[in-house]
């Protein structure tokens, strides 16, 4: 019985090792942010900072953007990337954690300008639109066909978006489309120049509703500046929201710390949101991680104030991984002490049937050798039994055989008086 509580509990602990090193995450995870400097680089070095606080190294690949990044994860390159919304990954190659703030679509002209609200009657303009592969390139193209612009109206310049501010103030462009946070530090310089002014779309609402992507985001007067007023008048704006996709075999406990981080850097309240809309798993465009979803929508359990992060970020998992452990080991923990009983039983029921053929033997026509020889074959059953190693609770079966065989023993005993 002792060897057999022990090796149920060796079992037990090697299976709760195993889960234990399997719940183990990996120290670092790698980062596809965009191009040094920009919106998505300054908020990963922010994801940097706060992963560190759990002994999670973040390496941030610096990248020529969105597109490049949907790329890097469809190869399963990286663990975590910024995506502007709209951009393609193949199935299966991402999740998203969810939508982490907006990026807006900003269309930078000089004060002077003669350029027509409504985008459909754009016509000769010299407009920086995006690199090549990059997601304002994707997300303008995706412009023009919801306004019904074609592609050969305007001149299009692959400028990035420093490059498209200095250009503007120079004469150079006439437009300039960039999809960024609205505090992006490029943005600083435009939107401190008198020169430069923020392009009022109009029928922005019927522009959304042909780009599906796109949600509209209101900002007030002087949100972005003061001195000078920006925008000098109340805007509806067209904005994406910036995703945070993750490669799906990523550990969970990483998913934990990466959704935890972004709650922390997103809830807040910024020009173009109110407190609380991010991070946000509805109009994300790809699957929402399981474990993301539920620590966006239900917060953090009880767990987490109680064990390691890595730990608490998997209970469930655990727990799906031992309840089957315990399923088995239950019924065989009451499946044990039945079979060890019985086994203890049978090493005396093996001998009653000798006992019982020697009982049978025994009649008045017996002889007295016959008689001699099964008491000698009844002496030997009762030797064996009696050199058995029973436990105390088990020894009650050896007694009531010997019993047994007493009563044959005297029952020979009497036929042997009779013949004598």
């Amino acid at each position: 019985m002792r060897l057999w509580i022990s090796i149920t509990i060796l079992t037990l602990a090697m299976c709760l090792s195993l889960i234990m090193f399997m719940l183990l995450p990996p120290k670092s995870l790698t980062l596809a942010a965009g191009a040094r400097g920009g919106a998505y680089a300054l908020m990963a070095e922010r994801y940097r900072d706060v992963l560190a606080r759990d002994g999670i190294e973040v390496v941030i690949l610096y990248t020529d953007g969105s597109q490049d990044n949907a790329t890097l994860l469809s190869e399963g390159g990286i663990d975590a990337a910024f995506l502007q919304a709209g951009v393609f990954v193949a199935p299966g190659h991402a999740e998203a954690i969810g939508g982490v703030f907006y990026e807006a679509m900003i269309f930078l002209a000089r004060s002077d300008h003669d350029i027509p609200s409504n985008p459909a009657l754009w016509r000769d303009l010299r407009i920086s639109s995006g690199r090549p592969g990059s997601g304002t390139a994707a997300a303008f193209r995706d412009f023009q066909e919801a306004v019904g612009l074609s592609q050969n109206a305007n001149e299009h310049l692959e400028l990035g978006f420093a490059q498209s501010v200095f250009a503007l103030e120079a004469g150079g462009i006439d437009l300039a489309f960039l999809v960024s946070s609205i505090e992006a530090p490029y943005l600083a310089q435009a939107f401190s120049s008198d020169g430069l002014t923020l392009l009022q779309l109009s029928y922005a609402d019927a522009i959304s509703r042909h780009l599906d992507y796109a949600d509209l985001v209101s900002i007030p007067t002087g949100a972005v500046s003061l001195e000078p007023v920006q925008p000098q008048t109340s805007q509806t704006m067209l904005a994406l929201k910036a995703q945070l996709a993750i490669n799906p075999q990523l550990h969970p406990a990483l998913v934990n710390r990466l959704t935890m981080a972004a709650k922390e850097l997103h809830s807040g309240r910024d020009i173009l949101t109110e407190r609380g809309v991010f991070p946000s798993p509805q109009g994300i465009g790809m699957p929402i991680n399981n474990v993301a979803r539920q620590l966006i929508q239900e917060g953090p359990t009880t767990w987490h104030n109680l064990l390691p992060y890595w730990a608490a970020a998997q209970v469930n998992r655990m727990l799906l991984l031992t309840l089957p452990i315990l399923l088995l080991l239950v019924p065989l923990l009451r499946v044990v002490p039945m079979m060890y009983a019985y086994f203890r039983g049978w090493q005396v029921w093996k001998h009653y049937g000798r006992i019982r053929e020697i009982e049978t033997q025994i009649g008045a026509h017996t002889s007295a050798h016959e008689l001699a020889t099964l008491s000698e074959e009844l002496e030997l059953v009762d030797r064996r039994i009696s050199r058995l190693k029973l436990p105390l609770p088990y020894r009650q079966t050896a007694y009531h055989a010997r019993m047994h065989i007493d009563l044959v023993r005297k029952h020979i005993a009497h036929l042997e008086a009779q013949t004598s």
